[in-house]
């Protein structure tokens, strides 16, 4: 007998996503050939092999190929913006607020032609969700004889969230609709924490289950100094981290701003992202001289390791919108995994009530530098005075916040598929 197949949808290239290798791993204990399909990208293989799962990445095609996922530039700063420019700018954001998600079509189109029929599809997020149920319509049955079952993984409150703050409120509503569709069209939804469930349940009237994207926490996790050592620090220093996705409001301006109020205080980015490069370019500025490192992110079966390295892991993200108040990014789980004190602002809602009912680290009076710097430089203290709290985080991590606990419930969803 064929054994069944599934398919986990990246709306990017997976380079790596740590969601879909716990995910595929998963589906794969459950019995499945597994594939993650995402999407291409210079420097990156089309094909890779894991322990568990084939990834590959399909190219765009169609007359959505060459669609970029940045709007055309301004005219130079300073200056007068030309109406060319202004022009093709205003064209720009237009096409990404109607035709969301554009960035994404060509890859849908290629899918549509080459992904071969599964008999699950697990979406991760909005961009993927509408080509699973496209798979679906057009193989009902997948080679493992059973029916094809679609699970929508709702990552984030994509209407909710900072990306689509631009957006004009009648567009954004339409697009609610469509997901909603999409979301109801699914045979199970699932999301990251439990108030984004509440919200996400409430506005399409169905269950959503929560499956978080714990880590595994080592029993064992030594520190050592390579992070330190690789951001050419003195012992004398202490490290404030910020790890994950760089860009605009993230609050990584008032985050290096921050470590230069905290003394003997180093802001280290290991990142990636379209925001890398303007925080590596921070690096040489004479202000930040030695206060600001900018390193290349790392493999997230690295992450926990290199987190162990820093003094305290920093969220300073501002809470802008619904979707960023109520989330619980990797690098905060990471972090308590590590044992390292974290730092949020109190906007931060969900992250904030569990270092408060954990005893995780500290929440700033706001993502402001100012406060920033305050719950830095007392969380410095704290940990000189009580040498004890890493090992009481990671304890908790361990007992409430470990991949086996969310993986138990994503196996229930999963035997729910016929």
């Amino acid at each position: 007998m064929t054994s069944p197949r599934a398919v986990v949808l990246v709306g990017g290239p997976a380079a790596p996503y740590s969601r879909a290798l716990r995910i595929a791993t998963a589906l794969a204990h459950e019995g499945y050939e597994v594939e993650i399909a995402a999407v291409a990208a210079t420097g990156l293989a089309d094909v890779e092999t894991g322990p568990t799962w084939t990834l590959r990445r399909y190219r765009p095609s169609g007359r959505w190929a060459a669609v970029s996922s940045s709007p055309p530039a301004p005219g130079p700063s300073g200056g007068p913006v030309r109406p060319v420019a202004w022009s093709r700018k205003v064209l720009g954001t237009l096409r990404r607020w109607i035709l969301w998600p554009h960035t994404v079509r060509g890859w849908w189109a290629t899918l549509a032609r080459e992904l071969p029929p599964a008999d699950l599809y697990h979406a991760c997020g909005s961009l993927t969700v509408a080509p699973a149920l496209q798979a679906r319509r057009r193989s009902p049955t997948g080679p493992g004889g059973r029916r094809a079952f679609v699970i929508y993984d709702a990552i984030d409150d994509v209407f909710e969230s900072n990306n689509v703050l631009d957006m004009p409120r009648p567009v954004r509503a339409w697009h609610a609709r469509r997901e909603s569709r999409w979301a109801r069209d699914a045979d199970a939804v699932l999301t990251v924490n439990e108030p984004l469930a509440g919200r996400l349940s409430a506005r399409w009237g169905l269950e959503v289950a929560v499956v978080p994207n714990y880590p595994e926490v080592p029993a064992d996790l030594p520190r050592d100094d390579r992070l330190r050592r690789e951001a050419g620090l003195a012992p004398g220093i202490h490290i404030a981290l910020f790890q994950g996705r760089t860009g605009p409001r993230l609050g990584l301006d008032e985050a290096a701003e921050a470590a230069l109020l905290v003394p003997d205080c180093a802001l280290v980015i290991l990142g990636f992202g379209r925001g890398f490069e303007r925080e590596r370019a921070r690096d040489g500025e004479p202000r930040f001289a030695g206060r600001h490192v900018t390193l290349a992110a790392r493999p997230p079966d690295e992450l926990i390791a290199w987190t162990a390295g820093a003094d305290v892991a920093v969220v300073p993200l501002p809470p802008v919108s619904v979707n960023q108040r109520l989330s619980s990014p990797n690098k905060f789980w990471e972090a308590i995994a590590a044992g390292t004190p974290v730092v949020v602002g109190a906007g931060l809602e969900y992250m904030a009530d569990l270092v408060r009912a954990d005893d995780l680290g500290l929440v700033a009076d706001s993502s402001s530098a100012a406060d920033l710097a305050s719950a830095i430089e007392r969380t410095l203290d704290r940990s000189r005075r009580e040498p004890d709290w890493r090992a009481h985080i990671r304890e908790v991590a361990a007992r409430r916040y470990s991949w086996p606990i969310a993986e138990a419930t994503y196996h229930a969803v999963v035997r729910r598929a016929p």
